[in-house]
């Protein structure tokens, strides 16, 4: 039987008296990769936000690894690509990725430069962040997310502004980590990615996450529902 890398039970949550999550079930098994479709406003990121503990569920349970998840507590061994990235405006790829590494203190300055030149950047240029386009970017917010190899990936909509040729690359990369045996939770608007990457599919609509589906038909139907 395939390890349960989280667990998520009767979950809630609530903001000024409005239903965000509502009663959202699922395991998700180590080695796979899952996709999360849904619109704009449909809870995919707050979903996200509370199994990496940046949220408190209103009520339920969440669980990675095996450790209940609670606000302020970010599981163990977990990458994460939000929409705020957080990167440092006046600081290079590097110093971005050497400042957030310092908090764990347990990669070396190889391992990060290895990480940014895999998302395609050069460790070595001392631009600042603030001058690169969205899509370097983003590529610099998924070295971020994977540069200490977590066994947890979550991913929200990691193509966003990239071009042709950066979501190829972005893909390609992780295809090579499912097959390392990471585990990714992935939400596109973009069905083809759900098609090309996604073990199992999700739809979250109306902070429900009314269906299950590896049918990219059912997929695309629930994006534009």
């Amino acid at each position: 039987m395939s390890e349960k890398v989280v667990i998520i039970k009767d979950l809630y949550k609530k903001v000024k008296n409005q239903l965000i999550l509502n009663n959202i079930n699922m395991e998700v098994e180590a080695g796979y990769i899952y996709g999360i479709v849904g619109r704009n406003g449909s809870g995919k990121s707050m979903l996200f936000k509370a199994i990496s503990g940046l949220i408190a569920a209103t009520s339920g349970e969440i669980r990675v690894f095996g450790e209940m998840i609670s606000d302020g507590s970010f599981p163990k061994s977990l990458g994460l690509l939000l929409d705020k990235n957080g990167l440092l405006p006046n600081y290079s790829a590097f110093k971005n990725l050497k400042f957030l590494a310092s908090i764990n203190n347990n990669i070396t300055d190889e391992e990060i430069e290895d990480a940014i030149r895999l998302v395609g950047l050069d460790p070595k240029d001392s631009k600042k962040v603030k001058k690169y386009s969205l899509g370097m970017k983003q590529r610099l917010g998924i070295a971020q997310a994977i540069m200490e190899k977590p066994k947890l990936l979550i991913l929200d909509e990691p193509m966003n502004g990239l071009d042709e040729d950066g979501v190829r690359d972005i893909r390609e990369i992780i295809l090579k980590l499912k097959a390392q045996g990471v585990t990714i939770m992935i939400s596109s608007h973009n069905s083809e990615d759900i098609d090309k990457l996604c073990d199992f599919v999700y739809v979250m609509k109306n902070g429900e996450l009314t269906k299950k589906s590896d049918s990219l038909k059912d997929c695309q139907n629930n994006i534009k529902a």
